[in-house]
């Protein structure tokens, strides 16, 4: 039989039993606590150890957006130099690049005035332009604008299509020796290897058996302009972004401004152009509406390279930038539904162009150093 229990046992065992009880809560309390500072800790440092990785990642995907943009506007350039406007007369076939290019920059530069007018910002440019590395925007504007350009229609006129087109993938190469040599921005062997590989896929995009070069000195000239041009353009504004006086939206602003204004108050005066770019502004308003799109393209597609060059540097951004040529044949088999461009040769070399683009833009040691630390 079981003894009756008396009331001192029964307080004692009362007693235990909230000692065991409040021992567990106790105990479950300080598991709770040392769980939290456990992941508060792992969350501390894996933003530490991935906060470089990401922002060099954000970086590349804006140096990536803007050579989609910019292969968007390309391709509606396209579309505005193949309408009749442009292939009636030899006179309008000739001027085509040189007229195009001027409303193309105008229209950008209209873009980016609306833009900084609505955001307050226009006071920013005027003190921008008055700075020392505004006015180096503005002579980067001149070399990359109107002699980059110039020099890219002559390779095209005297080399052809493909080999102009090649020539427009040269300057990244030109541009990272000059970051080198005035930046002091280190490039790695395997970068070097890969940005080799990038412009070997560029080429292959653009190669056709056809080649006619009506003449080789001039077009090898026009390649010289065009590398040059855009090469140093891109080291300048490299130099003069890193200074926090200068902003995106200004330096693009100053940018589009001056190379219009170069094109109509220098150029298109020189070439005997302005009568007939005056004659297609009255007559064609469907080409002016393709114009604008193209130019407000190509003002995303600025700002997010600027954003890369301040951020990444000249080299990858460059690096980046020129995958615009594969993203193009992309855009024309999506939006444009032309499949005739797809070929085995095409496909390779577009994979190729993007997969060593990225690499050319990936410092390996340095990601591998941010996940280490």
């Amino acid at each position: 039989m079981s003894r009756k229990k008396n009331k001192s046992e029964i307080n004692c065992l009362t007693h235990t039993k909230w000692g065991c009880w409040h021992h567990v809560e106790y105990i479950n309390h300080k598991r709770k606590l040392i769980y939290s500072y456990l992941l508060v800790g792992f969350i501390k440092n894996y933003c530490k150890m991935n906060k470089g990785f990401k922002e060099e990642s954000v970086l590349m995907f804006a140096g990536m957006m803007a050579s989609i943009t910019w292969a968007m506007a390309t391709i509606v350039l396209g579309i505005v130099l193949k309408m009749s406007a442009f292939c009636t007369t030899e006179e309008a076939m000739f001027l085509a690049p040189f007229v195009s290019t001027f409303l193309h920059d105008s229209f950008s530069a209209i873009w980016i005035t609306f833009y900084n007018g609505i955001k307050g910002n226009l006071k920013d440019v005027w003190k921008a332009f008055r700075t020392k590395n505004g006015k180096w925007i503005v002579v980067a504007a001149i070399i990359g604008g109107p002699m980059g350009m110039t020099g890219y229609v002559l390779a095209v006129k005297y080399m052809g299509a493909s080999l102009g087109a090649v020539a427009s993938a040269v300057y990244p190469a030109i541009g990272t020796a000059l970051a080198y040599i005035f930046l002091k921005e280190k490039v790695k062997w395997y970068q070097w290897l890969f940005l080799l590989f990038t412009l070997f896929g560029v080429y292959g995009l653009s190669y056709s058996p056809q080649l006619m070069i009506e003449n080789f000195w001039l077009g090898i000239m026009g390649v010289s302009m065009c590398a040059f041009g855009w090469g140093m353009e891109g080291v300048i504004l490299g130099k003069c972004l890193k200074n926090p006086e200068i902003r995106n939206v200004c330096a693009l602003q100053l940018r589009q401004t001056t190379s219009s204004l170069v094109y109509g108050i220098i150029i298109l005066p020189t070439i005997d152009g302005l009568a007939f770019t005056s004659k297609l502004v009255s007559s064609h308003p469907e080409l002016l509406l393709y114009l604008a799109i193209a130019g407000l393209f190509a003002t995303v597609s600025y700002l997010f390279y600027y954003k890369a060059i301040a951020g990444v540097g000249v080299s990858k951004a460059m690096a980046l930038n020129v995958t615009y040529c594969a993203w193009a044949m992309i855009c024309s088999v999506l939006v444009l539904q032309d499949v005739s461009v797809v070929t085995p040769l095409t496909v390779m070399c577009s994979l190729i162009v993007l997969i060593c683009g990225v690499l050319t833009a990936t410092d390996f040691k340095a990601l591998l150093k941010s996940k280490n630390n």
